[in-house]
């Protein structure tokens, strides 16, 4: 049973169930392809759902103990669950959660895998450079609400207002019509938002970056180191074949039991004569 659902086919057809389940729930979201072959769509949903539940229940049939040993496989477990419930009268808004069943990608294609255990090791990383951008929004945020609040109370009436603006800001969005506005009445107002936006877009966000790429970078490197770890145990397992195969060999061609430790090529020599008794 683990040979089945480790197979390379099993693990394909998981994947295109998952993509058809897609497929149709977004389908679903269409009334004229809902009402044309609605009963058709609403089959398709109930049989990936009962193709989910059967493959989790041959996975945990097939590792027994150890899986629960792996989070991915909680995480399967979870989604499975949710679209079991009944999604009727005060739980018919979980229908909507039916979608969740896509992120079953996640597990079952080994590079997303690795994509989103590099994003969760390079979270204690990502939460200095989260604390740093708050504390230059917030220095910010009270900057400008002290300096412009009066001359763009749109944008920077009071502190919950002007962080707002600086979270657009830093995205870029109309960040050039917010300081031109403000530079009509201010107009050495370039030096603060240039400041800002170097400081929140240029270095702050590239971090996120540098911190992402090399826990992706870690991520790679151990994958790499754990399939030429795989190999080398192939190998040596393989080698270890070859020397007991090589000894049993050996072991063929052995002396039998009383020859006196001969040699195995002269076995089949003749033997000497014996000399005859004196007279």
């Amino acid at each position: 049973m683990r040979s089945l659902v480790e197979a390379r086919s099993f693990q394909r057809t998981v994947i295109a169930v998952i993509l058809l389940n897609a497929a149709t729930i977004g389908a679903e979201t269409s009334s004229v392809l809902v009402g044309h072959f609605g009963g058709f769509l609403h089959a398709v949903d109930r049989i990936a759902l009962a193709v989910f539940a059967v493959e989790l229940g041959l996975r945990v049939y097939a590792y027994r103990g150890a899986f629960l040993r792996d989070p991915w496989n909680h995480f399967d477990t979870v989604i499975v669950a949710v679209a079991l419930i009944p999604a009727a009268g005060s739980v018919s808004v979980l229908r909507a959660l039916r979608i969740l069943r896509v992120l079953r990608l996640l597990s079952a294609v080994p590079s997303m895998r690795r994509v989103v255990s590099a994003l969760l090791e390079a979270i204690p990383g990502m939460v200095s450079i989260i604390g740093l951008l708050v504390l230059v929004m917030y220095v910010s945020g009270v900057l400008a609400t002290e300096l412009f609040g009066r001359i763009a109370p749109g944008y920077f009436a009071e502190l919950p207002v002007s962080l707002f603006t600086l979270f657009q800001m830093m995205t870029g969005d109309s960040w050039s019509d917010i300081t031109r506005q403000v530079m009509a009445e201010r107009p050495w107002a370039w030096v603060f938002f240039i400041g800002y936006i170097l400081a929140s877009t240029f270095v702050v966000l590239n971090l996120f970056i540098a911190v992402v790429v090399n826990a992706m970078d870690e991520q790679t490197t151990s994958s790499e180191e754990q399939h030429t770890d795989d190999q080398l145990a192939t190998m040596l397992a393989e080698l270890a074949r070859l020397h007991a195969k090589i000894d049993a060999m050996r072991a063929a061609q052995a002396v039998p039991a009383g020859s006196h430790g001969d040699h195995p090529g002269d076995r089949h020599a003749p033997a000497p004569a014996s000399p005859e008794p004196d007279a």
